[in-house]
């Protein structure tokens, strides 16, 4: 497979204080990746350089082997890169419909646009359902398949992802992590995925990326990664690499 991005020693701040540091990373076509890192490590800000929500000081960004680097969003997104961000900023005094239709604002075609409203509702049939109601009146975990849904109304070739677990319950959180395994796997959109619940991020990723201090400091496959004693203690809860702790890891992935 082909890198879809490519990230070269990126450095973002703000004002006087660098947020990451020498980033370099690929993710190829297809693929799920993740960034792991505590609060405060720059996971962010790495997706809002990319999207172009902040410009780098430094390095370079390609998505599909063009240069994007400090590109304006809206060039961004229209080249098939969309973001859905931390909090998932919906349009609250809009209908359910009406967001979905703002993710297609750089479509023309009614008729394929229509297609892929049916599709999201198939993804989030709730959605249907409430299609005519304000999106703020919707719960957390409504408004973050509202983001989901507004971002694949463009027609992504890679969705950036930061933190959709946040605020939601477990149950919602692994419905909505099935639902990103399966566009994946059904679409073959390409996912760059920032999530705190680490153990959730590296079931559902390929590939990993470990963030500390706004560098890169581990990468690998995801299966891999799970079996660093590193990982297992700060990132995972495991303070012992016992034979239990390899069991619980090597049980049958339902979901990919």
């Amino acid at each position: 497979m082909d890198a879809l991005l490519q990230l070269n020693n990126v450095e973002s701040a703000y004002g006087p204080v660098r947020a990451i540091r020498g980033v370099s990373l690929s993710v190829l076509r297809g693929q799920i990746a993740t960034v792991l890192g505590s609060n405060g490590a720059g996971k962010t800000t790495i997706l809002k350089t990319i999207s172009g929500i902040i410009d780098p000081r430094k390095g370079s960004i390609h998505f599909k082997g063009d240069n994007i680097t400090a590109m304006d969003p809206a060039l961004i997104v229209q080249r098939g890169l969309v973001h859905v961000p931390e909090g998932r900023e919906v349009f609250p005094l809009l209908s359910v419909k009406d967001n979905l239709l703002m993710g297609a604002y750089t479509r023309q075609d009614r008729d394929a646009i229509a297609r892929d409203m049916e599709l999201v509702f198939s993804y989030f049939p709730i959605l249907k359902e409430r299609a005519q109601q304000d999106a703020g009146l919707l719960s957390g975990g409504q408004q973050q398949m509202l983001a989901i849904s507004r971002a694949l109304m463009s027609e992504p070739d890679l969705i950036l992802l930061d933190e959709p677990s946040l605020g939601l319950s477990p149950k919602l959180t692994q419905e909505i992590f099935e639902i990103v395994v399966r566009i994946n796997r059904e679409r073959g959109t390409t996912m760059l995925l920032v999530e705190q619940n680490a153990n959730m991020a590296l079931n559902v990723a390929d590939h990993g990326f470990v963030l500390e201090s706004g560098r890169i400091v581990m990468e690998d496959s995801c299966d891999r990664l799970r079996e660093k004693d590193d990982i297992k203690e700060f990132y995972l809860g495991l303070k012992e690499a016992g034979a239990r702790d390899e069991r619980r890891w090597k049980k049958k992935k339902t979901w990919r």
